[in-house]
Formats: structure tokens, sequence, C-alpha cells
């Protein structure tokens, strides 16, 4: 299953959003919101997007990073507003791990959740995935609604995991 899953790029379509392949001409969006210090407090980048510039991370997204976990663009009216993340795939138990990055100006506009919503339909309803994961920073409250809102449950608070940052970081996890 995991060559399978990770191996096909689907397009989910929303009511007002789109979730597929990121397109090359969303290269320089892409790595103004891998740059943005105020998305990187909540969430750092993946260490993809650190290892490449943004030429080779383009190129090879599809390729080295299928392995590990699917991205896709989040698209609004074809403007590149985020991205979509299904990773840490579990086959004995179905279960894998989901997140999402927006630059901040498309903060609060529904657009995460609906993004999330899409992740979870297909992952249950397409994929066979039973159980779906995610983190999110304590202090992040607006992640926290955003997870809320598509019926995850709150499952463990403030506990410390390694995100990439100097430090670990106090994290809620989630599940549904």
């Amino acid at each position: 299953m995991t060559a399978e899953f990770f191996s096909r790029v689907p397009e989910l379509k929303g009511k007002r959003i789109t979730l597929k392949r990121i397109l090359a001409e969303s290269a320089e969006d892409l790595k103004k919101l891998a740059e943005s210090a105020n998305v990187y407090k909540y969430l750092p980048t993946f260490l993809f997007e650190q290892k490449y510039d943004i030429k080779t991370v383009m190129e090879r997204l599809y390729t080295e990073c299928i392995d590990e976990s699917l991205i896709l663009g989040i698209y609004k009216d074809g403007e590149f507003c985020g991205i979509a993340e299904m990773y840490g795939l579990k086959e004995h138990i179905n279960k894998v791990s989901v997140g999402y990055r927006l630059p901040e100006r498309f903060w609060g506009q529904g657009i995460a959740s609906e993004a999330l919503g899409l992740m979870a339909d297909y992952l249950i309803n397409k994929a066979g995935i039973e159980i779906i994961t995610a983190s999110s920073m304590v202090e992040n409250t607006g992640s926290a609604s955003v997870l809320i809102k598509n019926g995850f449950t709150h499952v463990v608070h403030g506990v410390y995991e390694d995100w990439g940052f100097d430090e670990p970081v106090l994290v809620d996890k989630w599940i549904r």
C-alpha cells in the first residue's frame, strides 16, 4: 500500500479550493511560504524545502519526497494559497498523519478547514485509511480550531516533540 498510496497524486476539489500537484508556476509562492517567519514560528518548513533551492525542490517534490509524504498545493481560483500534506503512513493500522500550511494572508478564511476536510474525505473514503492523526503547537489556537471543525478529537495536551527547531516544542495530539 505504501508505494501505491504515495505514488498517486490526487486532485481533490472542494467548494472553494482544489488540492492538487504543486504547479511549476507556484515555485516562488512556495519559496515565500517556506521563508515566512510567521508561518515558521508555528510550523517549521519540512526539511526538503530547506535542503535545496526552490528549482530543485520543484523538480524532486514528486519523486524523492513521494516515498514518505504526499504534498499537495492548495489552490483557490487558480492562486496558490498553501500546502496540504499526508505523511507517516502506518500500513499495519491504516493510519496517516496530516498537516497544512498557509501564508498569513490566507489565515482565517476557512481555507485550512476546507483543505483538511478534503484530505480526511479522501483518506477515509478513497484510500481506506481508518485513523488520521495531526499535531499542533499548543499556542496555535487557529490550527486547533481547524482540527475541531473537522471532527478531530484532542487526545494529548502539551507533549514535547522535535519539530526541527533548536529546542523541542510543546504540541497537542489529535485523532479522527
